[in-house]
């Protein structure tokens, strides 16, 4: 039987480990508060993150770490992409020589620049072999409920992301592979800073005009950027693109479009991060992308306001001003340096 640890109790987190529960992995979840742990063991709910849904009676959370890691062929790693170097830093010294390292995180990190998977491999000192990523329109509560969706596994290894596909698989989970890990965490992270406009677009009263116009601008400034990583640009019309693109902008469940709502209604950074009591990915990862997209010549003026907007730069109507003035031009181009 396969197995895997899955860190943390958050709410994608504990239901990853439900898919690979229903998917036949044995599997152990980590969590930081004993009771979360207690409550997945005796009740197997997770009142803290998924009040409500029902987790599968076979799996397991300890607060562990050695326990939770020990013999694990999957780890994989769901925690705020700005604290994931720190932990895994605590916990490499635990990981077997053959585990594989996976990542469910959709962000860049600030200092370096760098995607999750080369954190990983970065940190715990890895091959790109042993590192996947998991990534695609993945509402976790709707996951939860059993709700038929779709993800993309990604890793270098195409036997890596075969077993953790068949790791995963489920009647209501269907996993496809992918080589291009790339394309795969861009379009993650990246989708997670059009989502907060597209919700400042909402909480401003626009309609649905200006929602379109930003989810296809905004994959089409991330297609550019991905093409200048390396990315395959077909990745960006698949699920881990535009599929990912559209349920985090669509979803009133995105924690993103939701804490964007916020700012388009006029509260704070602050009183927006309070109201949905949930990390937003894409606050920090909107100053990484921009400086990536900075780096390699890459012009993404969608991402650029919404940082504006996020330093108090620019207010909301100065926002909106500055994307719609834009000199006209054709709806393809090329990047420029």
């Amino acid at each position: 039987m396969t197995t895997a640890a899955v860190l943390s109790a958050g709410s994608w987190g504990t239901v990853f480990a439900s898919v690979l529960a229903d998917a036949g992995t044995d599997v152990t979840l980590h969590a930081r508060r004993a009771e979360i742990a207690d409550a997945i063991n005796e009740r197997h709910q997770n009142p803290g993150y998924l009040p409500g849904i029902d987790l599968p009676e076979q799996l397991k959370a300890t607060t562990d770490i050695e326990q939770a890691l020990t013999g694990a062929d999957f780890v994989v790693v769901s925690v705020p992409a700005q604290a994931m170097r720190a932990g895994l830093t605590a916990w490499a010294p635990l990981l077997g020589p053959d585990t594989v390292l996976v990542s469910l995180m959709k962000g860049i990190e600030l200092d370096s620049g760098l995607r999750m998977s080369e954190v990983i491999a970065e940190v715990a000192g890895v091959g790109p072999e042993r590192v996947a990523v998991v990534s695609g329109p993945n509402l976790a509560r709707e996951i939860a409920n059993r709700q038929p969706a779709a993800s993309v596994v990604a890793c270098t290894d195409e036997q890596v992301a075969q077993r953790l596909q068949a790791a995963c698989h489920t009647p209501y989970f269907r996993p496809y592979t992918n080589h291009d890990v790339i394309g795969c965490e861009l379009g993650g992270a990246a989708k997670n800073v059009i989502a907060l406009a597209v919700g400042i677009a909402v909480g401003m009263g626009l309609g649905n005009n200006a929602q379109s116009l930003l989810i296809t601008r905004g994959l089409a400034e991330t297609s550019r950027l991905g093409v200048a990583l390396g990315a395959d640009p077909h990745t960006f019309s698949g699920l881990a693109g535009m599929g990912d693109l559209v349920a985090t902008c669509a979803s009133p469940l995105s924690r993103n479009r939701s804490f964007g709502e916020h700012l388009g209604r006029g509260q704070s950074v602050t009183e927006a991060a309070a109201a949905i009591s949930q990390t937003s990915e894409g606050v920090k990862t909107s100053e990484a992308i921009l400086a990536l997209a900075r780096r390699h010549g890459v012009e993404m003026p969608i991402t650029e306001t919404v940082v504006q907007f996020l330093r108090g730069e620019v207010d909301l109507g100065k926002a909106t001003a500055l994307l719609m003035e834009r000199p006209t031009k054709p709806e393809r181009h090329t990047r420029t340096r």
